[in-house]
């Protein structure tokens, strides 16, 4: 493996490419394009925190997090792909799927959540899915984070004893921690199938999370033909002076407790 990337190195290059994703969002704001971007791997392979950095200073109303639960009794006798057609972007749109319809292609049928007969029909069905998305003009990018067998389980055990991230452990993750093979097995079928030229699956390599986040980010930012907006000055003008207008007392208002005052050190 690569030499680890030191901090202030990373938070450089990182600030760095979050001003260019603020740029791709502006022109794909201005020029009413659609983007999907497709989160895929094992767990704990980086995805979110992936995600997170991308979307940090991006605005919510252009850009969006897809991240489906469950489906519902209802959905489920629904088109596979109908549910993620109704989060597809509007015109000026980023959508980023933390995970996606390729839950058919691993989770779902190593998992036993789909038929043999279901999950085959996805893998032939996916290709000309996604096709008719690039077709309608639908920029679209799939990501397959890689993380290895030691490395995935030092981050779940990280995730146990963390009380900020035990909620990401499900009872899930326990029953496909015990299919790691299968899981293999299902991801390169759905290469052999997915991986076409018109939408190619880009691996990541993730166990160095740094430079995950760092390569996906540059690598996104460099598939995409966008133009850098060009940013006039703006003068923020004084303040008009006031009349009649008196604040009135803080005493008639709720206030919120003064917590951080109790706070030592």
């Amino acid at each position: 493996m690569a030499d680890r990337i030191g901090g202030k190195v990373y938070q450089a290059e990182l600030l760095r490419l979050q001003e260019d994703l603020v740029d791709l969002q502006e022109w794909v704001r201005d020029t009413g394009q659609r983007v999907v971007v497709v989160f895929e791997g094992r767990d704990a392979a980086g995805k979110g925190g992936t995600i997170t950095r991308i979307t940090e200073y991006l605005n919510p109303r252009h850009v969006r997090v897809v991240a489906l639960p469950t489906p519902s009794d209802r959905e489920r006798t629904q088109w596979y792909f109908q549910r993620y057609v109704e989060q597809l972007p509007a015109a000026g749109e980023i959508v980023l799927f933390d995970r996606s319809w390729y839950n058919r292609a691993v989770v779902e049928p190593v998992m036993g959540y789909c038929t043999p007969q279901q999950h085959r029909l996805f893998l032939r069905q996916c290709p000309t899915f996604e096709r008719m998305l690039i077709d309608d003009g639908i920029v679209l990018r799939k990501y397959w984070f890689s993380v290895s067998d030691e490395e995935q389980e030092r981050r779940l055990v990280a995730r146990l004893s963390d009380p900020l991230r035990r909620w990401k452990f499900s009872d899930n993750d326990l029953m496909i921690r015990e299919k790691w093979e299968a899981v293999s097995r299902a991801k390169d079928e759905m290469f052999v199938h997915t991986d076409l030229d018109e939408s190619p699956w880009y691996v990541v390599e993730a166990d160095d999370k740094r430079r995950a986040r760092l390569n996906m980010i540059a690598h996104l930012l460099s598939t995409i033909p966008y133009v850098a907006p060009t940013w006039g000055r703006v003068e923020l003008p004084p303040r008009p002076p006031g009349h009649d207008y008196e604040r009135p007392p803080r005493e008639l208002f709720r206030a919120v407790p003064d917590h951080a005052a109790t706070l030592k050190g």
